[in-house]
């Protein structure tokens, strides 16, 4: 706790909170003249005159006892000439503001008013009843919400209802006798090594979940896929990883070549490279050498 130079306690170390003199003078020096003050020329601030007691507050028309109102807090320093304006009559009873201190130094304790503003929580004690029909009003408006939403949980079992039948979808394995010699014509004399399956029995995947890869598995490469054609019979055309089919939010599928070295067909047309193909149930995919994949729904 600070002193200021007239004795009062102030908990503020650069000013007094009594009378608003500057704390921590400059000590003498040898000749017994005061030092130079720290303190930037120019006029005294205006809260060094502790003005006249009994002065009424402008706030709240308490007397005034120092620099401070022991009712409100309110700064005397902050207009020390102007005259206090004139109250406004209060709209309700105004609590008393309690004994004056007498004039004189005021205790340090004083300075800090936040305690003193008592009367105002007693408006605040008398208002909890007025809310307490408010906070029993609150069940009945939760409970509109929940009459208005049983209409919302009965209506989505229609919703539901209202779905296409056979959203499954399936890939049918199969080997292309047609396929096989289009690409067998077009490689030329680089195809005679490549023979047609004698046998190959027809295979069915189920699509599930958002990806399923298609191709070989090779365990050196760490590639497992979904739907895979190693065989036996194996088509030597097909890419370890050859496509990748992709279900679309809608609930259906489409089909994506990431870069296989013999190409994809999509119904007899080659697809770019790295781009979504929209798949429809009975669309027919050809890779490889002659393998076939029919896209079925509902099977």
């Amino acid at each position: 706790m600070a002193t200021c130079p007239s004795g009062h306690e102030s908990a503020s170390n650069d000013f007094c909170d009594v009378c608003g003199m500057l704390i921590g003078a400059a000590p003498l020096g040898d000749a017994g003249q005061a030092s130079a003050s720290p303190v930037s020329a120019g006029p005294a601030p205006a809260s060094a005159d502790p003005g006249a007691p009994g002065e009424p507050c402008p706030r709240c028309g308490a007397a005034r006892a120092g620099q401070f109102c022991e009712s409100c807090g309110y700064d005397f320093s902050t207009a020390p000439d102007a005259p206090p304006p004139t109250m406004p009559p209060p709209a309700g009873p105004v609590p008393p503001a309690g004994p004056v201190p007498p004039a004189g130094p005021v205790p340090s304790s004083a300075a800090a008013p936040q305690p003193e503003p008592q009367p105002q929580s007693q408006p605040q004690s008398q208002a909890q009843p007025q809310a307490q029909p408010q906070s029993q009003a609150q069940p009945q408006s939760q409970a509109q919400p929940q009459s208005q939403a049983q209409p919302q949980s009965q209506a989505q079992p229609q919703s539901q209802a209202a779905a296409p039948p056979g959203t499954d979808w399936s890939a049918v394995v199969t080997a292309d006798r047609d396929y096989y010699d289009s690409v067998r014509a077009a490689a030329g004399p680089d195809a005679a090594g490549i023979g047609f399956p004698a046998y190959c029995p027809e295979r069915r995947f189920r699509l599930s979940g958002t990806e399923v890869r298609v191709g070989r598995r090779s365990v050196s490469r760490g590639i497992d896929p979904e739907i895979d054609l190693t065989g036996p019979p194996a088509d030597p055309g097909v890419s370890r990883l050859h496509m990748v089919l992709i279900e679309t939010p809608d609930g259906t599928w489409s089909v994506v070549d990431p870069g296989s070295e013999n190409g994809t067909l999509v119904n007899g047309n080659e697809i770019p490279q790295g781009e979504a193909v929209p798949l429809h149930d009975g669309d027919r995919i050809h890779l490889g050498a002659w393998t076939a994949l029919t896209i079925t729904r509902g099977g």
